[in-house]
């Protein structure tokens, strides 16, 4: 897997670099000490991974989030715990405590390499369909058209289809970004729904296949504006 590490602290960043030099899939691209420097890398490079310190003078790490939607996945970096909760609200994959400890800088990455290989798009422009991992060398491909909606599980998610539920390991934010966002809508912090599937809209949620899914009021505007409902 190819990181990045976004921290302004020269000191935890070598830490960082220690780590991920001990651990064989992971590649270290750039070491960066603020957000500008790092999102020339993020255009430029592959990036599957990214060690983001939570605060910076620049930019936080929480504004980072709050700002960038087509980011790769993420591990914060921290001395506070208080930071966690907020950032597993933005579907980060762990939350790691300065100092480093390198068992738990390894749970941590070998929960994000499992998400990284646990779903692929195969194909050029035009893919339709996702393959998803569901033992350790058995793919199955869910035709985009036959999802219904995708449901946060914790650590997993629930992929419901036309045939019936796939559960993987992996966050909502790494599924959003495999899934075609002319056809799909992220519509809760806990769903995403195919447009086309949804068959009722009442006030505060939708209805597929007769499984109401709440919406939140700040993707609701949105929603409708997908609908053409506005």
């Amino acid at each position: 897997m190819n990181c990045l590490i976004i921290d302004d602290d020269e000191i935890a960043r070598k830490s960082v670099e220690h780590c991920i030099a001990k651990t064989a899939f992971l590649n270290l691209v750039a070491s960066c000490s603020g957000i500008s420097q790092a999102l020339d890398i993020i255009k430029s490079k592959s990036i599957d991974l990214i060690f983001l310190d939570v605060e910076m003078p620049e930019m936080s790490g929480m504004d980072f989030l709050r700002t960038f939607k087509d980011i790769p996945q993420i591990i914060l970096i921290t001395g506070k715990k208080e930071y966690a909760a907020e950032g597993f609200d933005y579907d980060v994959t762990d939350f790691l405590l300065k100092p480093l400890d390198y068992a738990r800088f390894l749970k941590a990455v070998n929960k994000a390499q499992q998400i990284h290989q646990s779903m692929e798009v195969k194909g050029e422009n035009g893919e339709d369909s996702l393959f998803i991992k569901k033992e350790s060398s058995r793919f199955v491909r869910l035709a985009f058209k036959d999802i219904l909606y995708v449901e946060a599980l914790a650590d997993y998610v629930n992929i419901y289809t036309t045939d019936g539920r796939h559960t993987i390991l992996s966050t909502m934010k790494a599924i959003e970004t495999k899934l075609p966002s002319r056809e799909f809508m992220r519509i809760h912090r806990s769903f995403i729904v195919r447009l086309d599937k949804i068959a009722e809209i009442e006030e505060n949620s939708v209805s597929i296949g007769g499984k109401p899914i709440p919406v939140s009021r700040s993707n609701k505007d949105d929603l409708f504006r997908r609908l053409n409902l506005n």
